[in-house]
């Protein structure tokens, strides 16, 4: 069995220069964002979201993205969660997408804010029964006695809800409010290409490239 240290690939799909990328990450975002999913790489909406805690201790998990505009990314959990708790204790996180087949990296870092329950109300509702119900079963990140818990707590609200089971007060969205965009292109011989899209006092987006 080869030693893990001589695992290596060689990035030599495609490029990724200041002229070619959009001047507005989020519209550079939008277009590789539907190129994934046109090119129907596993889970191209799946991203790492990274918090810290009170006493700075970062954790990682993967979430999905389930909409974006130009106010940010946006997701939905439990607020109760340990991602949820930690939001609330300080209010920033990054993201990352990283879409292996097409050799491509987004990393997105900034403010988290909740969304409105008026949002959180039509995607819950939008949401499988089964899915709605779990959101009810499931007490997040808490250590449960077995899988046991899960099964008889979904029993117990399909039971009180029916067909019309609320949206958990505990349960909604987030969003991202970026402030930092980074965009890699894997390249030949590690000379990767990174464009980084960072905002100005003015508001303004500001393009650089920096060295892989």
């Amino acid at each position: 069995m080869s030693h893990i240290s001589n695992l290596r690939k060689s990035y030599e799909r495609a490029e990724l220069n200041e002229s070619a990328s959009a001047a507005n990450p989020m519209q550079q975002f939008d277009q590789w964002l539907k190129e994934a999913i046109d090119s129907e790489v596993p889970e191209p909406n799946a991203m790492t979201l990274a918090t810290v805690s009170g006493d700075l201790r970062p954790s990682t998990r993967v979430v999905l993205i389930k909409g974006y505009d130009e106010r940010g990314i946006v997701w939905f959990t439990n607020y109760n969660s340990r991602k949820g708790q930690q939001l609330a204790g300080n209010p920033f996180a990054a993201l990352q997408f990283h879409w292996v087949e097409l050799e491509r990296v987004v990393r997105i870092e900034g403010r988290v804010e909740k969304v409105s329950d008026a949002e959180s109300d039509e995607y819950f509702n939008s949401r499988p029964l089964d899915s709605r119900i779990g959101a009810w079963a499931s007490p997040q990140s808490q250590v449960i006695e077995g899988r046991g818990t899960l099964v008889a707590n979904a029993a117990k609200y399909g039971a009180q809800f029916l067909l019309q089971p609320p949206r958990p007060p505990h349960w909604g969205g987030y969003r991202l409010v970026p402030e930092q965009w980074e965009f890699w292109q894997g390249r030949k011989s590690r000379l990767h290409d990174r464009l980084r899209y960072r905002q100005s006092t003015e508001g303004t987006w500001i393009r650089e490239r920096l060295a892989p």
